[in-house]
């Protein structure tokens, strides 16, 4: 498959990247610059290119010969600096639903490319019919809890804004809810699928590893299953 990485150079999307090389895919992998990416790059099987996720022209050049697109795209870039990431994200909170907003429009004239974007976990049901983003207590104990600011509830509803957006298009797309605690660690292939509430562990934790994400994408995007719906993924 040709697969292409938005946000290829972040803490998910690079791990996306390794995930779908190993896998024999050839990736096309965007990033805001680059550049020096490029110049590092020795993998076989992959290209680089700078993209805007913002600007749908841009995307619509770029989406010739890919068969499916996922975006990890952020504000900032978590893999090298989390805290700007958390500044640019509840900066402008509204960002992820104007980045859908493009990704869509781009797809109007390449209807069959798949879109995968890469969420937050806040518009995963806390309850029936309510979203952690709508439960403000909880989703700041839930912030507590991941070590992120309170103040970082503006970028949680910002991403399910951007869900609310993909919902209302009949073009093909999946979103992916990870879940609420996700950082680098081990790829053990080994999680559980759910839909629209977290997947808990045994301990009550909603948990999985940036490696293991990536592998779930890349499963989603060989095989899809969720066309037009979200999912999730937990121990």
């Amino acid at each position: 498959m040709h697969i292409g990485v938005v946000g290829a150079t972040g803490t998910i999307g690079s791990r996306v990247v390794a995930e779908a090389l190993e896998r024999g895919h050839h990736i096309r992998a965007f990033s805001r610059d680059a550049t020096g990416a490029a110049a590092r790059e020795t993998r076989e099987n992959i290209t680089w290119a700078s993209l805007d996720v913002l600007d749908p022209a841009g995307i619509t050049a770029a989406l010739p010969g890919l068969d499916v697109l996922i975006s990890a795209f952020q504000p900032g870039n978590a893999a090298r600096d989390m805290a700007d990431t958390v500044r640019r994200s509840i900066a402008d909170a509204g960002v992820y639903a104007t980045a859908a907003r493009a990704l869509l429009k781009a797809l109007e004239s390449h209807p069959r490319t798949r879109l995968i974007v890469v969420g937050g976990a806040g518009s995963l049901e806390v309850e029936p019919g309510v979203v952690l983003a709508d439960a403000e207590e909880r989703l700041h104990e839930t912030l507590d809890e991941v070590g992120l600011p309170r103040a970082y509830a503006a970028a949680v509803r910002g991403h399910r804004d951007a869900l609310n957006v993909l919902r209302t298009s009949n073009r093909r797309w999946t979103y992916f809810s990870p879940a609420e605690d996700i950082a680098p660690g081990e790829r053990t292939g080994r999680f559980r699928v759910g839909e629209d509430q977290p997947v808990r562990d045994a301990e009550g934790r909603s948990r999985v590893s940036a490696e293991d994400a990536a592998v779930a994408l890349v499963d989603e995007a060989e095989l899809p299953r969720f066309v037009q719906r979200r999912f999730t993924v937990g121990y």
